[in-house]
């Protein structure tokens, strides 16, 4: 049975919309060498009273319902699993044709990566057959959660002909 401790901290409204289908890409600085991790929610982006700011009209409500995890004191709710499939190279200037992959402004998005090429992480998202609370090591963007989570039993948030139909649009 495999188990796994790697996470990725992620804002909590990214991890919810990447859990429910409605995004299967993030979108970064630089790319990554890991397999797959845990989507490990964050909430200091909260703290920011225009945090909404960055979502599209149709996701503000969603990012809003969807800003807080679930937690007990240091303990969140840990629900999916991502696997890399491939990560591209996008030029700057090429971002906005992958706006219907997310639920950014292309505003937020251009601003995050401040005339950098993007990396964009093309992510197969599992979820776990049972959610767990647990507590994680102190890090900025990978840390490891202090228990570990048993991958047995994951289903796809999408199924695989939804998901190839959609890695195909994307890697366009």
């Amino acid at each position: 049975m495999e188990k796994i401790t790697k996470c990725l901290n992620e804002w909590n409204a990214i991890i919810e919309a990447l859990g429910s289908g409605k995004q299967s890409i993030l979108i970064r600085k630089s790319g990554t060498t890991l397999p797959g991790f845990l989507l490990y929610p964050t909430i200091t982006y909260t703290n920011n009273e225009n945090f909404l700011d960055g979502f599209k009209p149709d996701f503000k409500k969603f990012a809003e319902t969807n800003a807080l995890p679930e937690q007990d004191g240091n303990k969140r709710n840990v629900k999916y699993y991502a696997e890399v499939v491939e990560v591209l190279e996008k030029p700057y200037s090429r971002i906005g044709s992958l706006n219907k992959y997310h639920i950014w402004t292309n505003e937020h998005v251009k601003s995050y990566l401040a005339n950098k090429n993007a990396k964009v992480w093309l992510l197969r998202i599992y979820e776990l057959k049972k959610p767990v609370m647990t507590e994680k090591t102190r890090s900025i963007t990978y840390a490891n959660v202090l228990d570990e989570i048993s991958l047995e039993g994951m289903k796809p948030v999408i199924s695989d002909k939804e998901f190839n139909e959609l890695s195909e649009k994307i890697k366009k």
